[in-house]
């Protein structure tokens, strides 16, 4: 047996016998009136949930499903904002074996479409706000099962669900008992959509030992304990919040707080009342407490992209930096609690993984010099399973080694010290959404208005990044006025990109500069736009 094959047999070994179900039944038996998850609506009242109630009414909903038909290895589209919905629908998949499809909830109907098609989901759960999208656009599932609710905000839904044929999220729960499934560590878990940089988002095949693999090997990284309470603002269908933040604390026993979305003005009130002890941070987040008084608070830490001292300093609180993606499940490199190293690292390699950072001849970087990072794991453990039903993505993804190209450009000082530095594949990050510019582009050029164009990101004071794209018009585009020209550029990218997708202004150009090979050098784009500060 090869050492590589010794490695894959050992993390298989470590996940023998367990799965998602088996997580959730350990605490619900071990400690059964702990809270496992906390809803914090914005409209309402508070709401808990038990270990024991979670797994509960998670089997509650799996047996609906089964009674629907919804069996074993099917497909179920989840396009749900952050709710207790969402988390109980997640695990009753899990339960029964399906696949749990995570859509992100900004996503038009070109994009759920695709879902749906790529995955042949045979079912859907929403919520009011999306039904008539999903019904419109979904037309092969089954059914479609809706809350009553839009993240906390009531709904009523009757005339909706009469109009839509469609069932209530409530009538999934039965008495019925599902049948235990015996604990298949590879059984396919879950589906989420990343962006690359085709057109289309692939899909990111997870295992049920990809999502314990997720849960434990992050709660390793951040000492979480069963005493932890983590505040949940990201969204769920992300790899950040489900594995980071949902799974960590589902594998380590403690609670999670949920909310709707970030809210700064109710942040260190929720963070009181709950005695929230770690957050899951992006810059955003960051810069909008800046303004607000600190109050005494009980956090440890923040997690976020980078070791950040000044940030710690001023709210009085350790951060911890992190790199990971949806592929690597987890974080493939990380600072210590203990030694959290320079301002701006993303730390080193995390021991459960290897790295290689190569140059643009394939060799290893030298130090200081940026390079591609390559990470390597198990696929199917410590890795995703595969692109689904995308053969093309997978054989390109992986060396014949079993190296994973990441597409992200990093570099390490002379004390060994990681810094993300940029992406060499051409994608924007959107406040927390990874954009591929290819597929605004392509969009663009089915308005039949332009001869080519080019999306790029323009550096912006809350969002990191937002696209803004340079078109040369073609001869139909020349013949109409300039903003009526721009106003049919936006309202296409809306009817058709989800919104944090959606171009934010317009360059008309004569011509674009060009690289080597002819290729758009998108460098000297950027460089022309200057950063929105205010």
């Amino acid at each position: 047996m090869s050492l590589k094959s010794e490695i894959e047999a050992s993390q298989h070994q470590a996940m023998a016998g367990i799965d998602i179900p088996w997580m959730l039944n350990e605490w619900a038996t071990r400690q059964a009136d702990k809270p496992a998850l906390v809803w914090e609506p914005f409209e309402g009242a508070s709401k808990s949930w038990s270990y024991s109630q979670l797994q509960s009414d998670a089997k509650s909903v799996a047996a609906g499903l089964a009674g629907r038909g919804v069996k074993e290895g099917d497909f179920v589209l989840i396009h749900l904002d952050n709710s207790p919905e969402f988390v109980i629908a997640w695990y009753a998949c899990a339960i029964l074996g399906a696949v749990a499809v995570s859509t992100n909830t900004h996503s038009v109907a070109r994009d759920l479409e695709y879902f749906t098609d790529h995955t042949n989901a045979v079912c859907a759960i929403t919520q009011p706000c999306f039904a008539k999208l999903i019904s419109q656009s979904c037309q092969s599932l089954k059914f479609i099962a809706v809350t009553d609710n839009d993240a906390g905000a009531p709904v009523e839904t009757n005339i909706l669900l009469s109009e839509l044929d469609a069932a209530s999220f409530a009538s999934l729960f039965v008495s019925d008992n599902v049948p235990a499934l015996k604990p298949d560590p590879m059984r396919d878990l879950s589906v989420q959509f990343t962006s690359g940089t085709t057109s289309r988002p692939k899909a990111v095949l997870w295992t049920h030992a990809n999502g314990l693999w997720a849960g434990k090997i992050s709660a390793v990284h951040m000492r979480l304990q069963r005493d932890d309470v983590t505040l949940v603002y990201m969204p769920l269908f992300h790899t950040n919040a489900q594995g980071y933040s949902m799974l960590a604390t589902h594998w380590s026993g403690g609670t999670i707080v949920l909310q709707p979305k970030f809210s700064a003005s109710r942040f260190w009130a929720i963070s009181e009342k709950h005695q929230i002890t770690w957050v899951s941070m992006i810059p955003f987040a960051f810069k909008a407490l800046m303004s607000q008084p600190v109050p005494k608070h009980t956090h440890r830490f923040w997690g976020g992209p980078a070791s950040l001292p000044a940030i710690g300093q001023h709210f009085g609180i350790e951060t911890i930096g992190w790199w990971g993606m949806t592929e690597t499940l987890t974080q493939g490199i990380v600072t210590d609690h203990d030694h959290p190293g320079p301002h701006g690292s993303i730390g080193r390699v995390a021991p459960e993984y290897e790295i290689q950072i190569r140059d643009a001849q394939g060799d290893l970087s030298a130090i200081g010099d940026k390079g591609l990072l390559f990470i390597r794991g198990v696929r199917g453990v410590s890795l995703f399973k595969e692109y689904y039903k995308n053969d093309e993505a997978n054989d390109s993804a992986f060396d014949e080694n079993g190296w994973f190209d990441t597409g992200d450009l990093v570099r390490a000082d002379d004390a060994g010290w990681l810094f993300f530095s940029d992406r060499e594949k051409d994608m924007l990050k959107v406040g927390a959404e990874n954009v591929a510019a290819s597929e605004i582009e392509s969009v663009i050029q089915q308005t039949g208005l332009i001869d080519e164009c080019a999306v790029v990101a323009q550096k912006h004071f809350m969002l990191d990044e937002v696209p803004v794209v340079f078109v040369i018009p073609n001869a139909k585009g020349l013949g109409i006025d300039a903003n009526e020209f721009k106003a049919k550029i936006f309202a296409h990218c809306e009817e058709n990109l989800g919104s944090f997708k959606v171009v934010k202004d317009i360059h008309l150009v004569a011509e674009l500069p060009r690289s080597t090979l002819e290729k758009i050098a998108k460098n000297e784009l950027r460089a022309r736009l200057e950063p929105i500060t205010a």
